[in-house]
């Protein structure tokens, strides 16, 4: 067999923690970058902007497979590709949920896969009646480009959401908003899978994830005290989303759980996600080394545990100066357990500048430490 070679759209940290991998598979991994020094530059063999059908073009023919950092990449491009024949995974179509809420509620619903009650919102007044019929609160997001706790707004009546039920910014996001019940829920789940194009499926062992200023701060793997029941759910779901959506490579399926014991979806992603970046040393099988092995169509890895417990706390930007590295050996030296992962991003309030995982047979012991090295490395 030739050394396969795979093309990464975006040169963030996902595209970096995929390199690794990618040697170890003896794969060749090639990005295209948006700029250049960005996080995955060991492995950019391109810079350039995504947004260009002839960029995009000119580095899909060094590489057998186009797979992808983030889902932005405009749907036009990625059909000019698979017109020309080229291999992109996940496809167009699925990614095209990814890309738009609303599309995404749409087909779920349409799967009968359980949902919070939603409506499509084109003016104020139909905004209204939905809050009045949901205890007086809703969740207003925007369709296409929010992430990370961005395109979200609590509403309790229109005028909370005047500036986005404008004419100008309901053309920006196509000409409507997604409204959703606010779900009581009492902990966010996220079930990790991976699909291969011709149908192999395997899904890692459920967790939870806790949210600052809706951005992952924790993940605990596996969810603590999920039933049995709960977690062939939570896999039965990831199956559905994935067959029914058509995504290959890796999917996030971002849960609610309520008081009663349901299970409603919230977000997907379909690439590597925040969520399961316990899996590099808690998984027989990370993530990213699966994300390949399921795009080229590979024989999956096993997604067993290596370890009762796996902990990860995000390490999230305090400032415009701290970048986490001045306290990286106090935290290397004090908490040996820890295994602290940066992306060599410049400092800025709230970014995603690295992670830290803890493997253990006790829960307690492995969330401790790794807080305690998060802790070390923000200089607290």
């Amino acid at each position: 067999m030739t050394e396969l070679k795979i093309g990464v759209i975006g040169g963030g940290q996902l595209a970096r923690m995929m390199t690794v991998p990618a040697i170890n598979l003896g794969l060749t991994l090639k990005v295209l970058a948006e700029a250049e020094n960005s996080p995955a530059a060991l492995a950019t063999t391109m810079v350039g902007d995504y947004n260009n059908v002839e960029v995009v073009r000119a580095f899909a023919k060094t590489v057998d497979v186009i797979t992808f950092d983030h889902e932005h990449v405009p749907l036009d491009v990625l059909r000019a590709l698979e017109a020309d024949g080229v291999s992109v995974q996940p496809p167009s179509r699925a990614l095209a949920f990814a890309q738009n809420k609303l599309a995404m509620r749409v087909r779920l619903t349409e799967l009968g896969l359980p949902c919070p009650d939603w409506a499509e919102i084109h003016d104020a007044k139909s905004l209204d009646a939905f809050i009045v019929d949901h205890n007086g609160v809703a969740i207003l997001k925007t369709p296409i480009g929010g992430y990370d706790g961005k395109g979200v707004r609590v509403v309790r009546s229109s005028a909370d959401a005047s500036d986005w039920l404008s004419e100008a910014t309901l053309k920006k996001v196509g000409g409507h908003l997604l409204v959703e019940e606010k779900v009581d829920f009492v902990r966010e789940l996220a079930q990790l899978s991976a699909r291969t194009p011709s149908g192999e499926f395997l899904a890692w062992p459920l967790v939870q994830t806790t949210q600052r200023n809706g951005v992952c701060s924790e993940v605990l793997a596996p969810a603590p005290g999920a039933s049995q029941a709960t977690l062939e759910q939570a896999a039965e779901i990831a199956k559905q989303v994935s067959q029914g959506l058509g995504v290959t490579g890796v999917l996030a399926v971002e849960m609610f759980e309520t008081a009663d014991g349901r299970l409603l979806i919230n977000e997907l992603a379909m690439r590597p996600h925040n969520s399961g970046h316990f899996s590099i040393e808690g998984s027989t099988t990370s993530q990213f080394e699966q994300h390949l092995r399921a795009v080229l169509d590979l024989p999956l890895g096993s997604t067993e545990a290596r370890a009762k417990h796996a902990v990860m706390v995000n390490l999230l930007g305090v400032d415009d100066k701290n970048d986490f590295l001045p306290s990286y050996n106090a935290a290397l030296s004090q908490v040996p357990s820890a295994k602290i992962h940066t992306y060599a991003k410049t400092a800025r309030l709230g970014r995603k500048m690295g992670h830290v995982t803890v493997v253990a047979d006790s829960a307690e012991t492995a969330l401790a430490e790794a807080r305690l090295a998060a802790q070390i490395l923000h200089g607290n």
